[in-house]
């Protein structure tokens, strides 16, 4: 019997907001954790990762970044990818030649770097200063900024720690270079690791995430076609509300049991967890648009600046928008079922995820409690 919708939701929901671990064993899980800069009210990679490791502190992946076995690197997305499969990616070819005055100063760049063991943007600027160009969304950055970037993404630098959120680069660790007809297998891994992370997939979200490998290896683009097609051959799949979907096959669906404890608990989720990144999912799962609006105008947003989906029994009941500030959790909400905001049981367990959430957002030596409005 083909499955429903509802058991592959609660499939999505088990597999990824699994039973919380250590901050080591979540990375170890998830394989790659999306980061974005903008804090309402943390990082997105913080947010993620409070959902599945017991009593995270924002800002506790940067503060340990140096002793965890993860890179930061571009991989489907911008983000933390295990040691492991960083290596997969690299070393990287294919790429656009740099004008030979551009890849002059870029040698001037590593040279400096490697001379200084690790560097601080500001001060390869300092030493080696060449103005100001355009970025990619239109502003200006440094010259020096934007080919310490470059080199990263080239495999030639890696990002050391963060210091106030600024990345400093080192010499990167040494690239095996991969024997002949190991590109399959290395690309298989990739894609088996983009399946890991956010199945069940409908075959057309399938398609979209291994053609964003593009950016993670662009040397195996062409090979991307073929990779697919293997991925479909022997990922495991189903037919269900008129799309394929497709998971690792070494892992059951759903039991055709309704519900568990787990359901009972609220989740706030960050615009890029999991569980909401692939936009055509969570339309098919939940029946309603979710939209990321930080770069929206404010007149034409319908969520706000940054929409948490609110996730409870399996069911995306609306979203929040949080703030904090001073100590003080603020939270206002839309619901697409605005008969649950005077539910006990959802009450209950929406009070109980905002709990959760001061303790996070509160540094562990801070021993005042933040307030919280109803």
């Amino acid at each position: 019997m083909a499955p429903s919708l509802d058991e592959l939701r609660r499939f999505a929901l088990r597999r990824s907001l699994f039973t919380q671990a250590t901050l080591e064993r979540a990375l170890e899980t998830l394989g790659f954790v999306q980061a974005d800069p903008i804090r309402a009210p943390a990082r997105a990679q913080d947010l993620i990762l409070m959902q599945r490791v017991r009593d995270y502190r924002a800002g506790e992946l940067e503060r340990r970044y140096e002793s965890l076995e993860v890179e930061e690197d571009f991989f489907i997305n911008y983000g933390f990818l295990a040691r492991e499969a960083h290596a997969l990616m690299h070393p990287r070819s294919g790429l656009e030649r740099y004008t030979r005055a551009r890849e002059r100063q870029a040698e001037r760049v590593l040279a400096f770097v490697q001379e200084q063991g690790s560097a601080h943007p500001r001060d390869v600027e300092r030493a080696l200063g060449s103005g100001t160009e355009k970025n990619y969304w239109g502003g200006l950055s440094n010259v020096t900024t934007r080919l310490l970037d470059g080199l990263h993404y080239r495999g030639l630098l890696r990002v050391a720690r963060r210091e106030g959120g600024i990345r400093v680069y080192a010499p990167a660790r040494p690239h095996r270079v991969p024997e002949p007809g190991d590109e399959a297998e290395r690309l298989d891994a990739l894609i088996d690791l983009v399946v890991q992370k956010y199945a069940p997939l409908p075959a057309s979200s399938l398609a979209y995430a291994v053609n964003r490998l593009r950016y993670a290896a662009p040397q195996w683009q062409p090979e991307l076609k073929a990779g697919l097609k293997r991925a479909r051959e022997r990922l495991g799949h189903t037919e269900a509300a008129g799309h394929e979907w497709y998971w690792p096959a070494a892992e059951q669906l759903a039991s055709r049991r309704r519900g568990s404890a787990s359901d009972e608990r609220v989740r706030l989720l960050s615009p890029f967890d999991p569980v909401v990144w692939d936009r055509r999912r969570f339309e098919l799962f939940w029946g309603w648009q979710y939209r990321f609006e930080a770069y929206t105008p404010v007149a034409k947003r319908k969520l706000g600046y940054y929409a948490l989906p609110l996730v409870w029994d399996a069911r995306a009941v609306g979203w929040a928008n949080l703030s904090f500030v001073d100590g003080r959790l603020t939270a206002s909400f839309g619901y697409t079922e605005p008969k649950l905001a005077k539910d006990p049981a959802f009450r209950r367990a929406l009070d109980a995820e905002l709990a959760r959430f001061e303790r996070f957002l509160t540094p562990r030596r801070a021993s005042a409690r933040a307030s919280r409005p109803r």
